[in-house]
């Protein structure tokens, strides 16, 4: 009897803790109702938040880097190809040579300027010459246009009245100018304003008088109400201020 008795409590102990171990394995609820993690469960999430958050790290480490590659790519293609123009002095454009020295060495074509003329904003008796260059490389100009004036329907131009340019001219065989660049001369036809020849209505221009050929020349309209009167023609500069001053200075040595 007393060995029964033994073996049932130990028999009633062994449940219980089997009991206690399916309830701590299992989880119970908390007062809210809500399950609470048991330790294993625990361990398992903080090794599952520990593993994402370094996928995230790593993950962000990678893209960070990759844009850094990136960028500095980006900045050494820029950089370099600016540089290398700079230091050896024949930067190129679309395959074309955009030097000086060759400019020099090459005069311009007809065929790859643009020549446009056209009254210069706040003055009534000056007008800007304006040769772009359309070409894929630099070339050179004379120091200035070959500009005439005269009539536009005579049959002789003998007679076409000529501007006074700057004297002491010296330095550089020709003006240089680049791909999509302008060259620009100003021209007053009566920069005192007195009382001129009404007879002219027609500005003549050649952008190189040194190398091309008088039959480039193109015309240009100054329309009927024109006083022409001792005019004067500056230098090729890159800026209507710059050109306006170097026409002031014509007729001087």
């Amino acid at each position: 009897m007393s060995t029964f008795r033994s073996r049932s409590a130990v028999l009633a102990a062994a449940t219980t803790a089997v009991l206690a171990l399916a309830l701590t394995a299992c989880g119970g609820n908390d007062d809210t109702g809500t399950k609470s993690a048991g330790p294993a469960n625990d361990a398992a999430a903080a090794a599952a938040s520990a593993d994402s958050s370094q996928s995230a790290t790593d993950g962000t480490t990678t893209t960070t880097a990759k844009s850094g590659d990136a960028a500095q790519n980006t900045g050494t293609t820029k950089t370099g190809a600016s540089k290398t123009g700079t230091s050896n002095g024949s930067a190129k454009t679309g395959g074309g040579n955009t030097s000086d020295s060759y400019a020099y060495a090459h005069p311009c074509k007809s065929g790859d300027l643009s020549v446009r003329v056209y009254p210069r904003q706040g003055s009534a008796t000056q007008h800007v010459i304006e040769v772009n260059n359309v070409g894929a490389n630099s070339c050179g100009l004379s120091y200035f246009p070959q500009v005439s004036l005269g009539a536009a329907k005579a049959s002789d131009h003998s007679g076409d009245v000529q501007p006074k340019v700057p004297g002491g001219l010296g330095g550089a065989p020709a003006y240089p100018v680049k791909p999509k660049t302008a060259a620009i001369a100003v021209i007053d036809l009566n920069p005192k304003g007195g009382d001129g020849m009404t007879w002219i209505n027609e500005m003549n221009v050649l952008a190189d008088g040194d190398h091309m050929p008088n039959a480039d020349t193109q015309n240009f309209d100054l329309g009927p109400d024109v006083k022409v009167l001792d005019p004067k023609l500056g230098l090729y500069r890159s800026t209507v201020a710059d050109a306006v001053s170097s026409m002031k200075r014509a007729g001087t040595s």
